[in-house]
């Protein structure tokens, strides 16, 4: 066979070399609540941030008293941004705080700036790390919430947790990898093992601190893609 003959083998190979090699955006991003009392949003946003996630509610009863402030303020500089929820599984059903979630700034719409609410999955501060709930309980009460917010506004919420947490409140399911978009804590420098049902992350929070507020989120993609999410 002639050289010339390999020559589209070649390209081809090199095409696939340098797609590999090309390193992607990897956006920035911050996530905040009301221990972050005042967030300058424009100096983040200049910092060469491009998303924040900000705290909106937790349980049924409790309202970020920061939620409408920092709001309107992420979406005044440009960043594009979604609310959180704090799981309290033992206190009442999924669905029930997925409805306060959405009444309280966990809404989403399709106008390419909104992330699809969050459902912040770890430990209460107060301890109990599961909230008294068996794996199997603590899998259909994710399910209950899932459910009734993608019922409302057809994406389904980012599921934020540790992998720890996940293994051992969950059982380690594999049943949101389909769905869920993940959200993983590891303060590292490595992302780690994931939950079972992932084969990537969409966000990492990598630092509980850093040079902006708040934790230290990078998205795995490209700002493109990150619009992409914030169009379901």
């Amino acid at each position: 066979m002639k050289l010339t003959s390999f020559l589209p083998l070649l390209l081809s190979a090199a095409s696939l070399v340098g797609a590999t090699l090309v390193k992607r955006a990897n956006p920035k991003g911050i996530d905040v609540s009301h221990y972050q009392s005042s967030v300058d949003f424009v100096k983040v946003k200049n910092n060469g941030l491009s998303f924040v996630y900000i705290k909106a509610t937790e349980g049924t009863t409790y309202i970020d008293p920061k939620f409408n402030t920092h709001y309107p303020a992420a979406t005044k500089a440009g960043l594009i941004r979604g609310g959180y929820h704090f799981a309290r599984p033992g206190s009442s059903s999924g669905a029930a705080q997925a409805k306060f979630f959405l009444a309280h700034g966990g809404g989403w719409s399709k106008d390419g700036i909104t992330l699809p609410g969050a459902l912040d999955l770890e430990a209460p501060p107060s301890g109990g790390q599961c909230y008294g709930l068996s794996a199997s309980a603590m899998v259909s009460w994710i399910k209950d919430f899932s459910n009734t917010y993608h019922s409302s506004t057809g994406v389904y919420p980012v599921l934020y947790t540790t992998t720890s947490w996940w293994k051992s409140c969950t059982g380690n399911s594999a049943s949101f990898g389909s769905t869920n978009p993940l959200w993983i804590a590891r303060w590292a420098s490595s992302i780690g093992t994931l939950p079972a049902g992932w084969s990537y992350t969409t966000f990492w929070q990598y630092a509980d601190s850093g040079p902006n507020p708040g934790d230290q989120d990078l998205f795995n993609g490209d700002l493109a893609g990150l619009k992409r999410l914030a169009l379901g």
